[in-house]
């Protein structure tokens, strides 16, 4: 497993899932990331910073945010 830092880009609160740009990387983008229901959903606000866990690296879809911050 490897965190990664990241930008929320947009969040889907029916699905609780995300789309996050990684940092580091202009073209790479996770879409339909799953967000940890601990989160509320009130604190997904594009911009804001996220820690996005990745089980997989060769499937960069394999991934969850684990924490938002500013």
């Amino acid at each position: 497993m490897d965190v990664r830092s990241g930008v929320l880009k947009a969040f889907d609160g029916a699905s609780y899932t995300a789309t996050v740009q990684l940092t580091g990387s202009l073209a790479q983008w996770l879409r339909t990331v799953p967000v940890s229901r601990g989160i509320a959903s009130g604190e997904m606000t594009a911009g804001r910073k996220v820690a996005v866990a990745v089980f997989d690296a060769s499937n960069p879809a394999d991934a969850v945010v684990v924490a938002v911050w500013t």
